[in-house]
């Protein structure tokens, strides 16, 4: 969320308007500071709204940012703004330290949702068959392989290698891995349907694998609309101090020594993902850490009513696949269900590490706003802190989040779409100016990421910026 402004600019500004003209008090808006906003308003381009009674089209995800300056996030999702949208909702105050770091209605926004919406018409860029198709297929698999792995017992005394415990472990991880990327991926998105019961359904699949649907939105959707943001994308900080995401100057106190060796041990690292998942304590109070560090407020009613059903599904998942292996298969489910866990982790992780951490991606792309004080173009810096792999195959695999460029320019719009839409998108980067990093296979991407994960390491860029000149042409 936009970042408040300090007390002596906040006091300056509210002593200039209490000794302004006196207006009716009836009919005076009110003036507060973001950090003041209560849990029923939230704040869109330094206007404040009651959303108490608001019907959101959207679904009930506009009550889970209440409280918060939601800007950047509302410009995001929805495509077709017009004054029109906002009129619908109660207006019942300004934000006297609202200062936008992002700008829309760019030339190259425009240019692009012009020539995009071309091929996906408004209104039809939801779930197709095929998604459908593709999404029950994962569904079906994973409660398949749910019921074989909490129901077996043969870990270790097998009669056919497909009811090895170790078969069961590795496979119900990816079934695992498949419905984060292809189901409740789009539906937490609210791209899956029009309708937005079919997205919160499909949305829960977050819980059917060990997470949480309303940490994963807090800290997703903040990731969406501040990439690589230096001070609010909590996706670059939630690995530290572990390993960098961020490129730290050199003597910067977040550098540690470890941090060298990040290019050979971040991938063995992130196969713990699922570990740090299934026992997360946030699941008590649903206070997402990443999210609540950039400045997110996640105290509001419909937050705290939803807490007991967040709990009630994690001890759920625990039942199924902690409880009742060990039940079934005594102390040597311990390590089958790590495994479990290391294949889904790394399935995931992976896929989700190599979209925005590559060489030459964007790390800070409202440098220029923190130089002249203009603000940068959020479309323009989406495409230039992500990067596409691969093809339609790739896309039905991992949900169309190889297509990272299309997805975070519109993340609304269901992946089925995105194979689509790729080259479009990249002619109009191209004609704009605006890098389009492509990989044709995900070993260059991957390749690439650990590169850039081992440089940020050893601080080989600064290094590099700091050497000096050798006075050669």
């Amino acid at each position: 969320m936009p970042p408040n402004a300090s007390t002596s600019v906040l006091t300056q500004r509210l002593k200039s308007v209490n000794t302004s003209r006196v207006e009716d008090e009836a009919t005076r808006s009110t003036l507060r500071s973001v950090k003041h906003l209560r849990g029923n308003e939230i704040a869109i381009e330094g206007v404040i709204y009651d959303i108490s009674d608001f019907y959101h089209p959207g679904g009930e995800v506009i009550m889970f940012f209440g409280g918060n300056d939601v800007t950047v996030q509302y410009r995001m999702i929805h495509h077709h703004h017009t004054g029109k949208h906002l009129e619908k909702m109660k207006a019942v105050g300004k934000v006297v330290d609202y200062e936008p770091d992002y700008k829309f209605g760019t030339d190259f926004e425009r240019d692009v949702k012009r020539e995009v919406f071309k091929i996906v018409r408004p209104g039809r860029e939801f779930g197709t068959t095929g998604y459908f198709a593709r999404a029950f297929f994962y569904i079906a698999f994973f409660f398949y392989m749910q019921y074989k792995f909490a129901t077996s017992t043969t870990f270790l005394y097998f009669d056919n290698w497909y009811e090895s415990g170790y078969f069961l472990a590795i496979v119900f991880g990816i079934s695992q891995a498949s419905i984060g990327l292809n189901v409740q991926h789009d539906g937490n998105h609210g791209a899956a349907s029009k309708k937005p019961w079919v997205n919160d359904l499909l949305g829960f699949g977050a819980d059917l694998i060990g997470g949480c649907k309303w940490s994963w939105l807090a800290q997703h959707w903040t990731h969406h609309a501040y990439t690589n943001h230096a001070d609010k994308d909590p996706d670059s900080f939630s690995s530290e101090p572990v390993f960098n995401f961020n490129d730290y100057p050199i003597g910067n106190p977040k550098r540690k020594w470890w941090h060298r060796f990040q290019g050979v041990y971040f991938l063995a690292m992130l196969g713990m993902y699922w570990v740090s998942s299934v026992f997360n304590t946030q699941i008590i109070d649903l206070r997402q850490k990443g999210a609540e560090y950039v400045g997110v407020k996640m105290e509001n009613d419909f937050i705290v009513k939803r807490r007991k059903y967040a709990i009630a599904l994690r001890l759920s998942y625990m039942f199924l696949n902690l409880i009742l292996p060990a039940v079934n298969n005594g102390w040597s489910a311990v390590g089958f269900i790590f495994l479990m866990g290391l294949s889904e982790s790394l399935t995931l992780a992976v896929l989700f590490s190599v979209s925005h951490n590559f060489e030459h991606s964007d790390r800070d792309p409202t440098a220029e706003f923190r130089k002249t004080g203009e603000p940068v173009c959020w479309f323009k810096s989406q495409v230039e802190t992500s990067c596409t792999y691969g093809g339609f195959i790739s896309g039905a695999l991992t949900g169309g989040l190889n297509f990272q460029v299309e997805h975070h320019l519109f993340p609304r719009m269901s992946s089925a779409w995105y194979p689509f839409i790729a080259p479009t998108v990249r002619e109009v980067c191209k004609k704009h100016g605006v890098r389009y990093v492509y990989y044709p296979y995900i070993f260059q991407n991957l390749r690439s990421t650990i590169s850039y994960m081992h440089k940020v390491g050893i601080g080989a860029n600064w290094e590099e910026m700091m050497q000096p000149l050798s006075g050669k042409n």
